[in-house]
């Protein structure tokens, strides 16, 4: 007798809980298998201390393999669902194509970005849903004070200076509190900086802070930031955002280099591709996260509208807590749908009780209602990070550890420059993976400095660097620096000035240093101005080339760097960008 299939898309909080709860109550009797773009359950709550160097980024991932023993876990991006012949079509990282047959189907494809219709944002903002985007903001914040200190226009200095948040839910708040704390140790620890002074600004159309949240834990919220020097600005946002700044919905221009989009999330895409009836993009279920009509097929996350039994009329709230509890009920009845448990009797609905919240604002500071109990201060912050501690499915030593050193040292203020602005769309389905060269010749819409569009490829290098600009500001700071062959001006250009042939390699052992570099400390990115590298076809292509001119910094997919006024450099594509074939189409719930 063959053993039931099981197919979980996902892996985030809800797809974790259910792969967890099913293996546990199968015992090997079903076969489990775990479809996720990553090989890693990211525990997102603790992303914005990632971002401020409090911990480093393995630190918030838990892998799928080490902890689910009796899961087999699949790489790749669900791309559609064939509801009929129960199968799961997906793309892995490489760009093959794979199909999984179901017996039970849990969807807890998750959440990306929400995207509002607001000239400029999806072009020049980022969002901070994956570790991607976490690893870019830290490089991002150190860059600009680097960048700050040793500039001599004033205003520039201040624009370099200015980070604004939008958003002042959960994230927000948090990112704002740790990044604010972060870029003032960047300035106290260096007798240079000292007359820098970084501004804040978190900004929100509601009426106070963590506006679904009791109102004193809001009040707490709200006073350490300003007591911080946050300008906290509720009822008021974004109006356009733009190359030189952001302009408010106050009337007032803000220049700035950096615009963190936290506005929230809205379902992933896979979700609504299904032709099921929806609720606001999420997937009507029953009580006992069942698709109505399809009772092999459940969901839970944010992907779900969850009937809240709690408030008669009302679907649960698109939250970590949520989804963690709802794939502990979706793990159990599964189990039962198939026997285990109590048979088809034994499904059970979801309900949920408020146990409290916790705010980390950063340092010995938080806001927390445990069981009730308000609590702010380091009171506050014990329990903040006893229960996420408490709630990581691994890796608990290891924060722990990470915490006490931030403790009693200096936090570590390089950039590392792995992650550049243009991998790092706002728009994009899967923010738990960063681009790679070739993701913009299937995503049509430019989204995010640097993502290559149609124009983009087509147009000529600018030698100076005059015209390309990044989106945060008049220059590509996150970009790579210096890093330009003059007067190159097209691919014969590149192929005469660096000794390539222009012939595409695809070896896949294609290495990422360069024997003839003067600085062969850094890599450098595929797809930028290497001569034999443009082109490049393999999926495991290397991002530094061997005749890079500046291996110092990483080479981007999106072509090559021009240099600028300041200093910095930009990457306007070549004309022949590399072609893969990696699916960016669904996610996991993350």
């Amino acid at each position: 007798m063959m053993r039931p299939r099981i197919v979980i898309v996902g892996a985030g909080f809800a797809g974790y809980r259910t792969a967890r709860t099913l293996a546990r109550a199968a015992r090997g009797r079903a076969d489990i298998t775990l479809l996720n773009p990553t090989d890693y359950f990211l525990y997102l709550p603790l992303l914005p201390q990632v971002a401020a160097g409090i911990l480093e980024p393995r630190r918030v991932t838990v892998s799928l393999s080490g902890t689910l023993r009796e899961v087999r876990p699949v790489l790749g991006e669900a791309e559609h669902v064939d509801l009929d012949a129960r199968t799961v079509h997906y793309t892995n990282p490489e760009g093959d194509k794979g199909t999984l047959g179901y017996d039970r189907l849990v969807l807890a494809a998750g959440s990306v970005n929400k995207l509002l219709p607001i000239p400029g944002v999806a072009e020049h903002a980022h969002g901070f849903r994956g570790l991607p985007e976490a690893l870019y903001l830290r490089d991002h914040l150190t860059r600009q004070v680097e960048l700050a200190s040793s500039g001599a226009d004033a205003a520039e200095r201040t624009a370099r200076c200015t980070f604004v948040v939008v958003g002042a839910g959960y994230t927000g708040t948090e990112v704002a509190a740790q990044g604010q704390l972060f870029t003032d140790a960047l300035i106290r620890d260096h007798p240079l900086r000292r007359g820098m002074r970084p501004r804040w600004l978190l900004l929100d159309v509601a009426s106070r802070v963590l506006p679904e949240l009791d109102e004193r834990l809001s009040r707490t919220a709200d006073r350490v930031l300003r007591e911080r020097g946050v300008e906290v600005r509720m009822g008021t946002s974004v109006k356009e955002a733009t190359r030189d700044g952001v302009l408010l919905t106050d009337g007032e221009f803000v220049d700035t280099r950096t615009l963190a989009w936290c506005v929230g999330v809205r379902p992933d895409p896979l979700a609504e591709s299904l032709g099921l009836p929806m609720e606001r993009g999420r997937l009507l279920v029953e009580p006992t996260l069942q698709v109505p009509g399809r009772p092999e097929v459940f969901a839970c996350g944010d992907a779900a509208a969850v009937p809240d039994l709690e408030r008669p009329g009302e679907y649960t709230p698109m939250t970590a807590q949520h989804a963690w509890r709802q794939g502990k009920v979706a793990g159990q009845n599964v189990a039962a749908s198939l026997g285990e448990g109590g048979g088809r009797a034994g499904l059970r609905p979801y309900r949920h009780k408020d146990m409290g919240f916790v705010v980390d604002l950063g340092g010995v500071q938080a806001a927390a209602n445990p069981l009730g109990v308000h609590l702010s201060g380091p009171a506050a912050g014990a329990v903040a990070r006893g229960y996420h501690l408490a709630a990581m499915p691994g890796n608990r030593v290891r924060v722990a550890a990470d915490w006490l050193l931030d403790a009693v040292l200096p936090r570590q203020d390089v950039q590392l420059g792995l992650v550049r602005s243009w991998s790092v769309p706002l728009d994009t389905a899967s923010p738990e993976l960063a681009r790679v060269p070739g993701d913009h010749k299937r995503e049509s819409a430019a989204s995010g400095p640097g993502a290559a569009t149609e124009e983009d490829v087509n147009a000529p290098d600018d030698a100076d660097g005059t015209d390309d600009k990044n989106a945060y500001g008049k220059n590509a700071d996150d970009r790579n620096e210096g890093n330009d062959v003059k007067d190159v001006k097209d691919v014969k250009d590149v192929n005469k000035a660096t000794g390539g042939s222009g012939e595409k390699h695809p070896s896949p052992e294609d290495d990422s240093q360069s024997i003839t570099s003067p600085t062969p400390e850094v890599g450098r990115h595929s797809g930028g101005e290497s001569g034999s590298r443009v082109g490049q076809s393999s999926p495991e292509e290397g991002s530094q080339s061997i005749d890079s001119p500046t291996p110092e910094v990483g080479r981007h997919g999106s072509g090559p760097a021009t240099a600028r006024k300041d200093g910095t450099a930009g990457n306007e594509p070549v004309p022949n960008p590399v072609e893969r074939g990696d699916a960016r189409d669904a996610k996991g719930d993350q």
